[in-house]
């Protein structure tokens, strides 16, 4: 029987990259999705109004585009997607980042050998063999490298990337919510990783194309590396505090309404 997929966009100030996006599921890729839900964080640009132009003009494609009650950051955005694709009964969700810095068919080989079914989640992987930056800085590379040398020393597992724009996970990892108290920013993924340790979940990591062209960064490199290294630090002093509130503001409840 075909899985249910679920294609998730997190889309904040990307009116220039979010059709570039959109567009890119066409053909081959948009076979593996049954719907694909853009979750804009309100955005302060037109970002809204291009994923509604592109839904209007493509109706072949299930293109639901949700705004945000509250900003909730990339973080609240990745856990209303979560929610919503277990209450929706969806056995995977994708996420491909609104920015147009990943590329949705580099997952296609993936899909097509359904290789996910064979772990919990697949991580698009910047940093390992196989993978291709383009415009992204040899500081910001190695960097990212350290940290996943950082987070593969505590956890004793592989690690290949923190987070990029490009990841699959089966809602079978995430029907007990455990993501609900992490970070609603940035470092979202960091705990996600962290998690995967923890809860002893089973990931692969795949390699991925990245682009950096016309897209402005959110990452405050000094100020969140501080912060990321904290958060491993707790966790290497005692793991149990993956399950406390990382949240700087308490949410109570994720809510988005279609537009």
């Amino acid at each position: 029987m075909k899985e249910r997929i679920l294609l998730f966009i997190p889309a904040y100030n990307c009116e220039k990259q979010i059709v570039r996006v959109l567009e890119s599921l066409k053909g081959e890729p948009e076979e593996y999705f049954e719907r694909i839900i853009v979750v804009n964080n309100r955005s302060t640009d037109k970002t809204e109004e291009a994923a509604l132009d592109f839904k209007k003009n493509n109706p072949g494609l299930d293109v639901r585009v949700l705004r945000n009650r509250e900003n909730y950051g990339l973080g609240g955005s990745h856990k209303l997607a979560f929610n919503y694709a277990v209450e929706n009964g969806f056995d995977y969700v994708v996420v491909l980042h609104g920015d147009d810095q990943g590329n949705i068919r580099d997952f296609v080989p993936m899909l097509k050998r359904r290789l996910y079914r064979k772990y919990d989640c697949v991580l698009g992987a910047r940093f390992m063999r196989g993978s291709k930056l383009v415009g992204y800085s040899l500081v910001r590379t190695a960097g990212n490298i350290i940290y996943d040398f950082l987070f593969a020393w505590v956890t004793g597992r592989r690690v290949f990337d923190l987070g990029s724009g490009l990841n699959m996970y089966s809602t079978k990892m995430l029907k007990n919510r455990f993501y609900q108290k992490f970070p609603d920013n940035l470092t979202f993924n960091y705990c996600m990783v962290m998690a995967l340790d923890y809860y002893n979940q089973y990931e692969r990591y795949y390699p991925i194309s990245w682009s950096e062209t016309d897209q402005v960064s959110n990452v405050k490199l000094g100020s969140q590396g501080v912060k990321v290294l904290k958060m491993l630090w707790d966790y290497y002093t005692d793991r149990e505090k993956i399950n406390g509130e990382y949240r700087d503001k308490v949410v109570d409840q994720y809510e988005a309404d279609e537009v």
